[in-house]
C-alpha cells in the first residue's frame, strides 16, 4: 500500500497526532484503512520514519503536513494532519571491561565505569562556561548544552537538564539520591537532585563529574 496505518488505542484529539517512527510515503492505490483513519482519527496513529544521525534534533514544534488521499471515485483529496516528532534515544555503546580500560584514563575509568566522585572544586569545567556542547568522555553522546549550566556552589558542573534522552535516571538502592548515567554508554556522571529553589526553568540540578565529560565548542566541527 502507498500509506501504512498503525491501529493504537490514541485517546488524542484529531487536531494532534503524535508519532513514535518517521515516514510519509505517498499513496499509491486507494486504501480503506486510511478512507477510515479519515473518519475516524482517534483510533490511529501515523507512523513517520526520521533520517537523521543527531538525536538532538528530533524534537520540533508540531508541524502540518500535506496528505493526499484517494477517493473511491478515484480523486485526489487533499488532508492538512499535525504531527508531533518525537527525540530517538542515542545509539547505544557497549564495550567490555577490558576496552573501556584501554581507551580511558585511569581516573575516567574510575569515575564512568566504577561511579567514582571527583574532589569538588576541582574540575575541569566546574567554573567553566563557554558556548557549546558537553559530551560524555566515554563514548562521545551529547549530553548538555552549555546554555543549561549553571553556578550552584556545589563544587561540580550543575546542569538544569540534559538534552532529550540523552541521560538516565536510576534511584540509589539506598533511595537517598537519583544517579544519572549517559543513556548510550551507561557511564556514571553523578546525580540529580530537584526541589533545591535555584532560580531554573526546572528547579533540578544535575550534579555532574567534570572527568566525564568532554566539552565541544560551539564553532566546532564536533559540536551539534
Amino acid at each position: 500500500m502507498g500509506l501504512n496505518i498503525m491501529r493504537t488505542t490514541s485517546h488524542l484529539s484529531s487536531s494532534s497526532i503524535t508519532i513514535a517512527t518517521t515516514k510519509i510515503l505517498n499513496p499509491k492505490f486507494p486504501s480503506k484503512n486510511y478512507s477510515s483513519y479519515l473518519h475516524y482519527p482517534t483510533n490511529y496513529s501515523m507512523p513517520i520514519c526520521l533520517n537523521t544521525s543527531k538525536f538532538i534534533s528530533l524534537v520540533s514544534k508540531p508541524k502540518n503536513h500535506a496528505i493526499f488521499s484517494t477517493g473511491f471515485s478515484g480523486n485526489l483529496h487533499q488532508k492538512s494532519l499535525r504531527f508531533i516528532t518525537m527525540a530517538a534515544a542515542p545509539a547505544s555503546v557497549q564495550k567490555p571491561e577490558e576496552e573501556w580500560r584501554a581507551i580511558l584514563s585511569p581516573e575516567q575509568f574510575r569515575i564512568l565505569r566504577q561511579k567514582g566522585t571527583e574532589l569538588p572544586g576541582t574540575g575541569e569545567y566546574n567554573k567553566f562556561y563557554e558556548e557549546g556542547i558537553y559530551k560524555c568522555a566515554g563514548c562521545e553522546t551529547p549530553l548538555y548544552r552549555s546554555t543549561t549550566k549553571f553556578d550552584s556552589g556545589c563544587g561540580w558542573p550543575a546542569f538544569y537538564e540534559g538534552l532529550p534522552g540523552a541521560i538516565n535516571r536510576t534511584p540509589d538502592p539506598d533511595g537517598r539520591r537519583v544517579e544519572i548515567t549517559c543513556a548510550a554508554c551507561g557511564g556514571h556522571l553523578g546525580h540529580v537532585f530537584k526541589g533545591e529553589k535555584f532560580p531554573t526553568p526546572t528547579d533540578e540540578r544535575h550534579c555532574v563529574n567534570s572527568v566525564s565529560l568532554k566539552f565541544a565548542p560551539a564553532n566546532s566541527d564536533s559540536s551539534l
